[in-house]
């Protein structure tokens, strides 16, 4: 379940609960409007119409002027909570064949992706997996979970990503969880944009790799 669809289903249960709460403040008992007849409203605040004034119009009154009751905090609370269990039920995984039967893995425990021959290995905490597949293919399928390349022979976790470091040949160091270090090549330098949504001071970072650049 992704975080759009995660926010949505927030959403909706606040306004389910906003709607009961509303249906049980006021059930509205409808009866008809003739002389001198009355409507009740069944509800916490007891309100009542009274008879017609002298314009003809009825005038509502309270007749407990009790507080405006709020949404249902703790049912509210119990419903995001159920919502967060059931996101992480369904995170992203990744199955696979290996040694005869058929594993599945969660993308986010997945560090990075290296090209080995007409294998990749899969840097998973904490054992790694060798498959036969092509790192390019591998690339294209992960990379709506959010995994760049950042070289020809590797592909990283955007959220495995703890720090990058400039170098003077513009290229860059890359450091995932657990202390590994990656190069980025300049090829795809670009892509380490998508490590972070705000960055502060990243006039210096697009400076240094144009410097390398030259």
């Amino acid at each position: 379940m992704s975080t759009r669809e995660i926010q949505d289903q927030k959403a909706i249960a606040r306004e389910m609960f906003v709607e009961q709460d509303a249906d049980a403040k006021a059930d509205v008992s409808p009866s008809p409007l003739r002389g001198n007849a009355s409507c009740s409203f069944k509800s916490r605040g007891d309100y009542t119409l009274e008879s017609p004034a002298e314009d003809g119009f009825y005038e509502l009154t309270n007749a407990s002027l009790s507080p405006i009751t709020q949404v249902d905090a703790a049912n509210l609370i119990r419903v995001l909570r159920q919502l967060e269990v059931i996101a992480k039920r369904q995170a992203p995984r990744i199955a696979f064949k290996a040694k005869g039967r058929i594993l599945f893995l969660d993308l986010a425990e997945i560090v990075a992706v290296q090209a080995e021959g007409n294998y990749v290995l899969l840097r998973h905490r904490p054992n790694p997996y060798l498959l036969r597949e092509s790192l390019s293919s591998m690339a294209e399928k992960l990379k709506p979970y959010g995994f760049i390349r950042i070289h020809r022979s590797v592909v990283v976790n955007i959220s495995a990503v703890e720090e990058i470091q400039p170098l003077p040949t513009g290229e860059f160091r890359l450091r995932v969880k657990g202390g590994k270090e990656y190069f980025v090549t300049r090829t795809y330098k670009d892509n380490l944009r998508a490590l972070a949504q705000l960055w502060v001071g990243s006039e210096r970072l697009a400076a240094n790799s144009q410097h390398g650049n030259r």
